[in-house]
């Protein structure tokens, strides 16, 4: 599966070369933004999104790019030990695929890809959709519907 990705990306890096005007339809990008705190194996977030859109729309996803791509992941792991459910439900994720190719420089092959997440609320049959983004940064907040786990020192 990684050689299929692997191959993916770089035919999608000749086209996006070749064509020049494709671009990026990423709406949350923010080059500025600043990696929250790490304590306990979570991220410390303090704000909730003020927008539906943010992580449940492609076009919005959560951007955890911090780092380069080989050590992206571990922000995925922090961000979902900062959640949990509406009603402190435990959360369960798992990655359900790579979709929506993109333009990026801090790929290693120029173009990048989001991840989609599949999280379901413990005691639920509910399950959540998230789109996650390793390769760009913004800002890191709850999105709706979800809930910021309080903090527990050890």
């Amino acid at each position: 599966m990684k050689t299929f990705q692997l191959l993916l990306l770089l035919i999608l890096t000749a086209i996006f070369t070749s064509c020049g005007s494709i671009k990026s339809t990423l709406q949350n990008v923010d080059n500025t933004a600043i990696k929250p705190p790490v304590r306990n194996n979570q991220f410390m977030i303090s704000e909730y999104a003020s927008d539906g859109k943010y992580g449940y729309d492609k076009n919005y996803p959560i951007n955890l790019g911090f780092e380069n791509e080989k050590y992206s992941p571990k922000n995925i792991i922090y961000f979902f030990n900062a959640l949990e459910g509406p009603n402190g439900e435990k959360i369960s994720y798992v990655k359900k695929d790579n979709c929506c190719p993109f333009p990026s420089k801090k790929s290693l092959v120029g173009a990048g890809t989001l991840d989609l997440y599949e999280i379901t609320l413990e005691g639920s049959d509910t399950k959540i959709n998230l789109y996650l983004n390793i390769y760009e940064k913004g800002k890191v907040v709850c999105p709706k519907g979800l809930k910021i786990k309080k903090y527990i020192q050890n």
